[in-house]
């Protein structure tokens, strides 16, 4: 019985997804019988199935991390790569990417799984079915909202013309004549994930932990749904911000979450997600899901080597990295460890010893290349009073940097090339292509291993406080919106929260989305923080993207192409609408 089952969820997310056409039914038997099975003992059924809805939510997550993150400026790689995610870094867009094929593919297959789960049972009073199917609908309603963030444009701008994606809930009645609707706008996209998921937050009773669906979960993400369409600060909708800050209020309030101590939020990585005590929701992965040289191919393979696993190839920015220290600097040297932002306990410099043991002492600052077309870094050696540094046979003065640092933060100016440049003093970093490797230890290390086990964060504890804040600032409540910030920040920085006088009308939009980028990194938030609020993405930081070239949110580059292969796979006399190819 589950196989039928199963074969007729499989067909309707493949034809959707754009992998079968409807020359490919024949290989497939009917399903009705089963459909019947399950309508008349689903109890038997209903869980093997949903487990199949968030099996899907596996393979998806992956190019899900890639998308949000990659275009962001939290991190830089190495080098040009061969791999479609470099696309994703580069803004260099094209339809033909085997990754972006897999977001849209997993994606919709979710979405139909969940649909045919939901539309087999139909009307129920059976609370224990209710809170199954609500599970469903959270799955559908979080993937029509991922999927509509990325291939359709922020929501200030236009929803109600803007093009979302289909709406396609289940196996379509007639298959031997299929049609298959064109892309919904991006305000009735949202409609649909936000009837899904209000649905989920009425029928889910069941709370098995954050690997499964619950009410807050959906909660949750309405939070961030409505954050989405709460317009810029500069032009705000008070209607949805305020229905934000009411379900971050919810979960807040719920008493399932509470905020993990600064000690317990370091170790959050290597914490899985059913003892943190944050975690809403998240893609469970285990670690018999990989095998042989998995690993190297996780979110977090590209960002460390661990245990040997891992190309280790793409580091935390040097934006990042500043924002990190702009309180004080966090010191990753072995022998004087000292983390002022708790966020600095996922970065790990990788530091060169020679055959000694010994470490060798230098001055880093960033400068503009000799083409004047992007920046680099300098490591260049310093003596042992500090008072210069060589590179090759030219020796350069330094002189202490105390504006706004401690002379114990060892930070120096130097004048090389007739310019005046900021630096610090640290150990030699080992470099790839020239980049010091920094590397990004939080999507690492779940099972407190040395391995790359990550189970992606979805929603947490954490984004809700900062969802709070924003939509208070745009509600003009900017004392509320510091204390959320403050409880935030406080709990990475000891003594760190804001003040009145520094956290007032007009500094509130840019150190509610500093706290954003630094509390929600590597989450895949960033990219479409900066675009939904109407910023333009700044990455002048060493790195091989075009360092020079701002991304305005009004860019056609801020969303994706729809899949060429669910173009090409659509059936004749339906059409799936491409995004613009240019501005």
């Amino acid at each position: 019985m589950r196989n039928n089952i199963f074969t007729s969820v499989v067909l309707t997310s493949a034809l959707i997804a754009g992998g079968l056409s409807s020359c490919d039914l024949d290989r497939f038997p009917t399903s009705s019988v089963a459909s019947e099975q399950v309508t008349s003992n689903p109890s038997e059924t209903l869980s093997s199935l949903i487990d199949g809805a968030y099996a899907q939510l596996k393979t998806w997550s992956d190019p899900m991390h890639r998308l949000g993150e990659y275009a962001g400026d939290n991190m830089m790689i190495r080098g040009s790569s061969t791999d479609d995610f470099y696309e994703f870094i580069t803004f260099s867009r094209t339809p033909d990417n085997y990754r972006l094929q897999n977001f849209w593919d997993y994606g919709y297959k979710a979405i139909a799984q969940a649909s045919n789960i939901i539309d087999m049972i139909g009307e129920t009073e059976d609370a224990e079915i209710l809170s199954q199917l609500g599970e469903c609908h959270y799955i559908r309603g979080m993937m029509y909202f991922y999927l509509c963030r990325a291939f359709g444009r922020p929501y200030y701008q236009s929803p109600e013309t803007n093009l979302g994606v289909p709406i396609v809930n289940g196996t379509p009645d007639d298959m031997d004549n299929l049609s298959l609707p064109d892309r919904s706008t991006v305000e009735v996209t949202y409609q649909q994930a936000i009837y899904d998921l209000r649905i989920a937050e009425a029928t889910l009773t069941r709370d098995d932990g954050p690997a499964y669906a619950s009410k807050e979960a959906a909660q949750a993400m309405l939070s961030r749904i409505y954050l989405y369409m709460s317009g810029t600060y500069e032009s705000p909708n008070t209607t949805y911000a305020d229905s934000a800050r009411y379900y971050a209020d919810a979960v807040i309030n719920s008493g399932q979450y509470t905020l993990a101590s600064r000690d317990d939020y370091m170790n959050s990585s290597r914490t899985t997600p059913e003892n943190y005590s944050e975690d809403i929701f998240v893609v469970k992965r285990l670690a018999s899901e990989f095998s042989g040289d998995d690993y190297y191919y996780t979110i977090g393979g590209m960002y460390s080597n661990i245990g040997g696993m891992g190309w280790g190839e793409m580091y935390a920015s040097a934006k990042y990295l500043e924002l990190l220290d702009e309180t004080g600097r966090n010191d990753w040297r072995p022998d004087q460890e000292n983390i002022v932002d708790a966020r600095a306990a996922f970065i790990e410099p990788q530091y060169e010893q020679d055959d000694d043991g010994n470490y060798t002492e230098v001055f880093r600052f960033i400068t503009p290349n000799s083409a004047n077309t992007g920046y680099i870094y300098k490591q260049l050696t310093v003596n042992s009073d500090h008072t210069s540094c060589t590179e090759g046979e030219n020796t350069y003065a330094l002189t202490p940097y105390t504006d706004g640092r401690n002379s114990d933060e060892e930070y120096y100016t130097i004048n090389y090339d007739g310019v005046s440049y900021t630096g610090v003093i640290d150990y030699f970093i080992s470099t790839n292509n020239g980049y010091p490797m920094f590397y990004i230890t939080k999507c690492s290390r779940e099972d407190g291993l040395d391995s790359q086990l990550h189970s992606p964060i979805i929603s947490r504890l954490d984004e809700m406080y900062l969802n709070r804040a924003e939509a208070y600032v745009k509600l003009g409540n900017v004392n509320e919106a510091m204390n959320d910030v403050n409880t935030i920040r406080g709990r990475a920085i000891t003594g760190g929260e804001y003040g009145a006088s520094e956290f007032n009308a007009t500094t509130a939009p840019d150190l509610v989305d500093k706290e954003r980028q630094l509390e929600l990194a590597y989450q895949a938030e960033r990219s479409y923080d900066v675009f939904r609020n109407g910023d333009p993405l700044e990455r002048r930081y060493p790195g091989p993207h075009s360092a020079m070239e701002d991304i305005p949110a009004t860019d056609y580059r801020v969303v994706y192409f729809i899949p060429q292969s669910a173009i090409n796979a659509y059936p004749s006399g339906s059409t799936l609408t491409q995004n613009p190819t240019s501005n």
